[in-house]
């Protein structure tokens, strides 16, 4: 079992940033990889970055060169530093942790932009 707990989310001018926070607690050595989704009202869940054990990283062609995803183990906790910021970039973002084939989430954190 794992929690995710997230922290971060907010409003901000368009070009931007904020820095979404992920703070992991439970069976957290057993983490394959975490990573951030986002979903939009009435669309699907997408896939916004992931980091795995072994800090391979992915990113999502929509925000590759504006966000950059991060851990501190020792924190055990998943950052989503979010750059240049754009107002399609409103919506909900949840914290994702794939632990031995089980997804976990966070309860999601809001971003807002302006523009």
């Amino acid at each position: 079992q794992v929690q995710l707990v997230e922290s971060g989310g907010g409003l901000v001018q368009a070009g931007g940033s904020l820095r979404l926070s992920c703070a992991a607690s439970g069976s957290i050595f057993s983490i394959n990889a975490m990573g951030w989704y986002r979903q939009a009202p009435g669309k699907q869940r997408e896939l916004v970055a992931t980091i795995t054990s072994s800090d391979s990283t992915y990113y999502a062609d929509s925000v590759k060169g504006r966000f950059t995803i991060s851990r501190n183990n020792a924190k055990n906790t998943v950052y989503l530093q979010m750059n240049s910021l754009k107002p399609e970039d409103t919506t909900v973002y949840y914290c994702h942790a794939l632990l031995l084939g089980h997804n976990y989430w966070g309860q999601g954190t809001q971003v807002t932009v302006s523009s």
